[in-house]
Order: structure tokens, then C-alpha cells, then sequence
């Protein structure tokens, strides 16, 4: 696998799913979206019923930064951590 700007090498590995040549240090294949770290973690009974470690999907507060993807977790955002303020 060539890089498209430099045109150097990269280390590659066969995507298990589509068969796709992808860089070794992939966590999801580019081309069919497989995750290629940890499929073991989206089969635990949490993913399954709809719960996780922060609690039910439905009841999740997205974090107020138009730009993160976060929710809050014990008062903070759980990827920017920016302080919950609660509804103004």
C-alpha cells in the first residue's frame, strides 16, 4: 500500500471482512467499516440491551459544544470535559 501524498509505503494488513489491503495500524477497515480492535467489546450484554457504562441511550445529556460528540458523565462532558451547566 502506497501513501497518495507521498507515495512511500505503508505497513498493510488484509481486512478480514472485505479482504481489502489497509495500514496495519487500523482500528476500523477504510473501505467496509469493520472494527478491526474491538468487535469483542460490541458483543457484550451492555451493547445488546441498549445500556453502557453511562447508563440508558434514552436518558444521555449531549454536551452543549455544538462541535463535540460527548455526553455528560458525572457532571462533565465525557470526551471534551467541559463542565455541565445544565438547561439555561
Amino acid at each position: 500500500m502506497k501513501c497518495p501524498n507521498c507515495n512511500e509505503d505503508i505497513p498493510g494488513i488484509t481486512c478480514p471482512q472485505c479482504s481489502n489491503t489497509i495500514p496495519e495500524e487500523s482500528i476500523f477497515c477504510m473501505y467496509c467499516g469493520v472494527n478491526l480492535k474491538g468487535s469483542s467489546e460490541m458483543h457484550d450484554e451492555g451493547a445488546d440491551s441498549g445500556k453502557t457504562d453511562e447508563g440508558d441511550f434514552e436518558d444521555r445529556i449531549p454536551c452543549s459544544d455544538g462541535n463535540c460528540i460527548g455526553i455528560i458523565v458525572d457532571g462533565k462532558c465525557n470526551v471534551c470535559e467541559k463542565p455541565y451547566k445544565g438547561s439555561e
